[in-house]
């Protein structure tokens, strides 16, 4: 992120998000038809300001997923790595990022290490604009991703919870982003799913813009404020209920291997980043 004298650093923050919230409202023009969402205000952010390897902030913002899962089985995804709490595969660096970097090491019985954390019960919200500004590792085996999880997840279980992800992506497929609505009758392999192939360049190579926008019938998905995905309550299967009308949390991560992705083959270098400017959410305003 630019450093900018104090004071000057505020002017352009604020000019910053306005801007912003202009381009979300033409984009929202832009995207398939539907009711659009009031205007938005900023809800919650992280900008990642901080030393070099500090941890993220785990007292109001985020909380760590350590380990493999509770079934000892990757997530439920056959992921490999081990996701810890560890400077060395989550933390600031110093230039107003987040990074979160898998390693290839051997650790608690896993042959991989990288991070995962969630904003669960540090801040859950209901509809809005979810976004973040991320540049991704690549290569064979590599699954970062930017997602959302229901927050009722403890008491109804997965995929009664929901889940939106904003982003998912597959390594070796570094100008492909995914995105992604799971629920109860509509996950895994029948899930409602969209992706966005960049024209030129790849995801590896710099910066974008990851989002949605959830409304009370739509969620439509964005890269670089382009809609390529949108999902209604018509587009479910015969029967199946919406069921994202509650508060879903912000999860961030990198796993390494996966159903989804496959294993690292023999050209993935380690160690990878998944390096993130901000994380912002807006709501609908009155």
């Amino acid at each position: 992120m630019i450093r900018y004298p104090v004071g000057w650093e505020r002017i352009l923050n604020v000019v910053s998000i306005a801007l912003m919230l202009v381009t979300f409202g033409c984009t929202s023009r832009r995207a398939p038809t539907g009711p659009a969402l009031k205007p938005l205000v900023l809800a919650w952010q992280d900008e990642f300001d901080g030393p070099a390897g500090q941890p993220p902030d785990t007292i109001t913002k985020w909380r760590y997923d350590v380990g493999v899962g509770p079934g000892n089985d990757g997530w439920g995804n056959n992921q490999l790595e081990y996701d810890t709490n560890r400077p060395e595969n989550v933390s600031l660096d110093g230039n107003g990022h987040l990074t979160i970097v898998a390693r290839r090491e051997d650790y608690l019985g896993r042959a991989y290490t990288s991070a995962r954390i969630n904003t669960r019960g540090r801040f859950e919200q209901t509809r809005g604009r979810f976004e973040a500004r991320m540049k991704l590792p690549s290569g064979q085996g590599l699954w970062p991703a930017f997602w959302l999880l229901g927050a009722d997840f403890g008491t109804v279980g997965w995929p009664t919870c929901g889940e939106i992800d904003i982003m998912e992506y597959r390594g070796q497929e570094p100008r492909i982003a995914h995105g992604a609505l799971h629920g109860p009758g509509y996950s895994g392999g029948s899930a409602l799913t969209g992706q966005f192939e960049l024209p030129q360049g790849a995801f590896d190579t710099g910066f974008h813009i990851f989002a949605v926008e959830w409304s009370a019938d739509r969620i439509t998905w964005f890269v670089d404020g382009i809609a390529y995905k949108s999902a209604t309550p018509g587009d479910l299967p015969t029967g199946k209920n919406w069921v994202f009308n509650h508060p879903f949390f912000v999860i961030l991560n990198v796993a390494v291997g996966g159903n989804y992705v496959g294993g690292p083959g023999p050209g993935t270098t380690f160690p990878q980043t998944m390096t993130v400017d901000y994380v912002r959410v807006y709501a609908a305003g009155p």
